[in-house]
């Protein structure tokens, strides 16, 4: 999608639509609250044994389309993939659509890719073995962590070289202790974290987020704080756009500097 409401990206892109459910985090997906309306399709598209809707060619045209304006203005656009799916899903019908993403990737040279996943440990199997020697400038790997229970995802997206490695703490559910080697990439991590909102919305201790702001700050890692969420800084269910994302006193909306570009 052109133009993405999400606060820290530029587009999303979704190569496929579906996924299961692994971890906390996903107890609430709007993903897979949104995906049968959106696609218009009656298949269940979640679940271990549901099928995956592969986007059509005219949609895997846009970012060829985003590229090409990005060149003309000389900027850099961030691509979110895999807002409605997980990229690094294991499952045999997906290998040729994550190959064609690749392909993709490498052709679209002036967009950065945001590659997120739940599921880290599977960045060494999947990406392209060329890759894993000469990370591709354009490509930013990502994980989810939404407690200290799921930090583990942290040590394994760094086993895998990038010039960014970015942190999605949201929906945050409790206190993270981002450990040193992380901490130690400065300008090339990032931390992006909010409270969850939707149906059913968890709240958000507030020194949770402040906790991971001065990791951040204390080692000059970039930290974006999307949202408080439906619950206010009190813990007060007041709806997402009442809460908003200031965190005392001010916006953070930090991104990280991959050397080289």
């Amino acid at each position: 999608m052109q133009n993405s409401r999400i606060e820290w990206t530029d587009h999303t892109f979704n190569p496929w639509w579906g996924c299961v459910n692994i971890s906390p985090a996903c107890d609430h997906c709007y993903a897979e609250r949104f995906a049968n309306r959106k696609t218009r399709t009656k298949d269940q598209l979640w679940g271990k044994d549901s099928r995956r809707l592969i986007s059509n060619d005219g949609y895997w045209e846009e970012p060829r389309k985003w590229d090409r304006r990005a060149g003309r203005n000389v900027l850099r656009d961030r691509v979110f993939c895999g807002s409605m799916c997980d990229v690094m899903e294991r499952r045999e019908d997906l290998n040729e659509p994550r190959q064609r993403l690749f392909r993709l990737i490498e052709e679209t040279a002036n967009l950065d890719w945001l590659l997120l996943t739940k599921r880290p440990q599977e960045y060494a199997k999947f990406l392209p073995k060329a890759w894993l020697t000469d990370p591709r400038p354009n490509v930013w790997l990502m994980t989810t962590v939404e407690h200290q229970d799921y930090a583990w995802r942290i040590d394994e997206i760094l086993k895998v070289p990038a010039v960014v490695h970015g942190l999605s703490l949201e929906p945050l559910l409790g206190a993270v202790k981002l450990p040193k080697e992380f901490l130690e990439l400065g300008s090339r991590g990032w931390v992006i974290t909010g409270g969850e909102s939707g149906t059913k919305p968890r709240p958000s201790q507030p020194d949770w987020f402040r906790s991971l702001r001065d990791q951040c700050v204390a080692a000059g890692v970039p930290f974006h704080f999307k949202q408080w969420g439906e619950y206010g800084s009190d813990l007060v269910k007041i709806g997402k756009k009442n809460a908003g994302r200031v965190l005392d006193g001010r916006e953070w909306d930090e991104l990280p500097a991959p050397e080289g570009l």
